[in-house]
């Protein structure tokens, strides 16, 4: 049985969420992001990408390409129910799928044939996605994600498209080198500088060259140049989690030392969400006391990784949970609800350098240890009560 696979996309979706709002938008260049010059562009609109506009640019550059553009700081809790709306319909409709970021998503529709065609349901699909939410959506179904992937971004805008098997090498070989996924601006550059321009030039290399260019990825690259791959779709599930537990050898009622041993555990998690690109939307702060009666309390949030935001909520949660004023035994966090993500979703109030700053704690925590950058707040642990870097940690 071939298997067949759909590819979803939000078009510009956050873009598309504030048109909803405000229709007067429609049609016009939009960006979204921090509204000042050392703001960062989260999104924008087709209409502002046509003057080279692109997410992640400073927003200064973005005000000298498209000076007529209209610039949102954008709202971040609108954008996470709208996904989380989305993320509903989608798995009242489908057996398997995957979620892979706020927007996109990947279904398993093999085997659905049988009974009214795998095409016929992902157009439906899309349509009901769209009348009950009135965001614009594409889609392109073939049979496996890498094709599916670049077919949603051949039917974009508000598109859709069939790649029928048999016929992925064809559908991809006119196509630009850039179209292959995990293709970045520095592979780009190198395969340009060896006159490679099209898909079609990479499949009528032999795969041991690319190897030979590019090591590992250079296999990666010349399979999913030649439509093959067979990774699965894997089952979303917001059971998905990172959590850390402290169990104290004394039990204590130091709240200064419990909300340093908080910010500790908040940061270790928070770059290990970045280490491995996901963002959480649900935070629970855990308590256990010396009767050992356990209270938890969580928040949705929107999507993010960054640890200043995620400070914040767990002390918010820490102070409205502990209201007993009795001994604590323990206390644990949790960050839910993860999808695949970086530092996009937090680009609406923050700046490049403080984007910058982040980027360069976590490379000198990756090369010398996560240890080697903390805040002065985690800083002021008693060591004696807790190492917030060798706590107990689990991943379900």
């Amino acid at each position: 049985m071939n298997r067949t696979v759909v590819h979803m996309d939000l078009d510009t979706f956050f873009v598309s969420v504030e048109r909803l709002n405000n229709s007067s938008l429609m049609g016009k260049p939009v960006l979204i992001g921090g509204t000042s010059d050392r703001g960062v562009v989260a999104s924008c609109s087709y209409e502002a990408r046509q003057y080279g506009v692109h997410s992640a640019m400073p927003m200064k550059m973005a005000r000298q390409l498209c000076p007529h553009a209209i610039i949102i700081r954008g709202d971040h809790e609108q954008y996470s129910k709208l996904s989380h709306t989305v993320t509903d319909i989608i798995q009242d409709s489908v057996p398997l799928y995957e979620k892979t970021s706020i927007d996109e998503f990947y279904i398993d529709m093999t085997g659905m044939d049988k009974f009214f065609g795998c095409y016929k349901a992902a157009t439906e699909l899309r349509q009901r996605i769209t009348k009950e939410t009135g965001l614009p959506i594409s889609f392109a179904m073939s049979a496996n994600k890498t094709v599916s992937k670049v077919g949603t971004g051949e039917a974009k805008p508000n598109g859709q498209r069939e790649i029928p098997f048999g016929t992925e090498k064809d559908f991809l070989a006119p196509l630009s080198i850039q179209k292959i996924p995990g293709v970045g601006e520095k592979t780009y550059t190198l395969l340009r500088n060896m006159g490679i321009e099209k898909i079609n030039t990479v499949q009528e290399m032999p795969m041991e060259l690319m190897e030979q260019v590019l090591g590992q990825n250079g296999i990666v690259i010349w399979r999913k140049a030649n439509g093959i791959d067979n990774s699965p779709v894997e089952q979303y599930s917001e059971r998905k989690s990172i959590s850390t537990e402290c169990t104290f050898e004394k039990d204590t009622i130091d709240v200064k030392n419990l909300q340093s041993i908080f910010v500790s555990m908040t940061e270790k998690l928070a770059y290990q969400l970045r280490a491995e690109e996901k963002l959480t939307s649900c935070v629970t702060v855990k308590i256990r006391y010396s009767d050992f009666n356990t209270y938890t309390m969580q928040a949705k949030i929107p999507y993010t990784s960054l640890d200043h935001v995620l400070r914040n909520k767990v002390k918010e949660l820490f102070e409205r949970l502990f209201q007993k004023r009795l001994l604590i035994r323990l206390i644990g966090i949790r960050f839910s609800h993860l999808v695949q993500g970086t530092y996009q979703f937090d680009m609406f109030d923050d700046t490049t350098e403080q984007l910058q700053l982040y980027q360069a704690m976590d490379k000198l925590r990756k090369r010398f240890g996560i240890e080697a950058v903390q805040s002065a707040a985690g800083m002021e642990v008693k060591k004696r009560d807790f190492n917030p870097f060798n706590g107990r940690k689990s991943i379900t």
